[in-house]
């Protein structure tokens, strides 16, 4: 609640916002009243909390696309402070661990969060073989398997469809290695439903589970999975199932409906973004990723109602 009355005050495009929904600050008392705002804002405006100083301090985060979101960053200080204590409370210590980054679509563009956040875990992991790797797959498989007879704890981050480039070659079991994968086709690979992806994945790299990291240009935190798509959030993120019908009220668990997010490491934009993601909420705060939406399609999403 502090954090929206900060940015009901110092957020520009926030404040229009509320005004053109003719919502009184003062009137909001609890976390289901405050309002989302939505993600394409960030494709359009310069979304900063603080003073007009902050904004001519800004780094800026992109998304891939024809047309970019752009995620204006007054202290990237928060964001490392973001994924690295929510790298720890799910997985421990990073330098516990070998980082290898599979991330070719992201790697071939400027701007990416996602680099910014792999190239200061793999310096933080500390371990000499940790880095970025593009299409030299026999280079990062004989990596793997020196790091596999060392039984060295490595993570193999890679987006999608490299992930099962690399699977097709691999033909080996990995029993140190965590393979996680960001998403993405990026118009390289047909799509597939996760249940299909992850079963390819795990037999070809001889692993019981995938893990997923769900983040975007827009956000500073990720909530991550251990197995079967089921995501859970850090402590300072929350998610809540919004009815595709009516996107000022929210759906119970078990339900389909619009994802939103609360992502406090947001301070210095927006906290409070409604995603174009479809998912449900469960009962212990986790939450399940089903698909994507456009505002065109909005009344279609409700036959995947459970």
């Amino acid at each position: 609640m502090a954090v929206f009355k900060y940015q009901a005050a110092y957020n520009e495009i926030y404040m229009r916002y509320l005004t053109a929904l003719k919502i009184k600050t003062e009137a909001v008392t609890e976390l289901e009243q405050i309002p989302f705002m939505p993600i394409d804002f960030f494709k359009t405006h310069k979304v900063i909390s603080g003073d007009n100083s902050s904004h001519n301090e800004a780094w800026a985060f992109t998304s891939s696309g024809t047309v970019q979101s752009r995620h204006y960053v007054t202290d990237t200080a928060v964001y490392e402070k973001s994924y690295l204590k929510g790298f720890a409370h799910f997985y421990g210590n990073i330098d516990e661990y070998c980082v290898l980054a599979l991330l070719p679509s992201y790697l071939e563009r400027e701007g990416s969060s996602l680099i910014y956040m792999a190239a200061d875990l793999i310096k933080k992991s500390g371990h000499r073989e940790s880095g970025f790797y593009l299409h030299n797959f026999d280079e990062l498989i004989l990596k793997l398997k020196e790091l596999e007879y060392a039984k060295q704890k490595t993570i193999l981050l890679g987006v999608t469809y490299a992930l099962l480039d690399l699977a097709e070659e691999i033909g080996m079991k990995l029993n140190y290695t965590i393979v996680m994968e960001t998403g993405g086709m990026k118009g390289k690979r047909e799509e597939m439903v996760r249940e299909e992806l992850h079963t390819v994945l795990c037999q070809r790299f001889g692993v019981s589970a995938i893990h997923s990291e769900y983040g975007m240009t827009e956000l500073l935190s990720q909530a991550y999975s251990k197995g079967n798509g089921i995501f859970y959030c850090p402590p300072w993120m929350k998610v809540m199932i919004r009815d595709t019908n009516d996107p000022f009220s929210f759906l119970p668990d078990n339900k389909t409906g619009g994802i939103n997010i609360i992502d406090l490491a947001n301070i210095n934009s927006c906290s409070f973004i409604a995603s174009q993601d479809l998912g449900k909420s469960y009962s212990d705060n986790s939450f399940e990723v089903l698909g994507r939406f456009d505002n065109s399609d909005i009344r279609g999403c409700n036959l995947l109602a459970g």
